[in-house]
């Protein structure tokens, strides 16, 4: 089983940068995706940014350009890199893992973030 701690949040202001990391516990060889998501109050948990074990990426298209999703397998961190930030982007963020040994989606607990105007 995997475990995940997301932390990095805080609040920032608008066009300035936050890097988020995602520190997994256990093996992640099986996860064949990890990802960012966010949910804002009152709305839908939705995909920021993914990362397959290929290294292939995938952004909302309200971030591109914005916002960079890495992975260091040294550490078993991902990180969500984010710059120009808008209010819009304000919500928390959770950190994922889709894994099947054992098979299960894994979350993070979330970390806030507040983009002021």
């Amino acid at each position: 089983q995997v475990q995940l701690v997301e932390s990095g949040g805080g609040l920032v202001q608008t066009g300035g940068s936050l890097r988020l990391p995602c520190a997994a516990s256990g093996s992640t060889f099986s996860c064949n995706f990890m990802g960012w998501y966010r949910q804002a109050p009152g709305k839908q948990r939705e995909l920021v940014a993914g990362i397959s074990t290929g290294g292939s990426t995938n952004y909302a298209d309200s971030v591109k350009g914005r916002i960079t999703i890495s992975r260091d397998t040294t550490k078993n961190t991902m990180y969500l890199q984010m710059n120009s930030l808008k209010p819009e982007d304000t919500a928390v963020y959770y950190c994922h893992a889709r894994c099947s040994y054992p098979p299960r989606d894994n979350w993070g607990q979330g970390t806030q973030v507040t983009v002021s105007s």
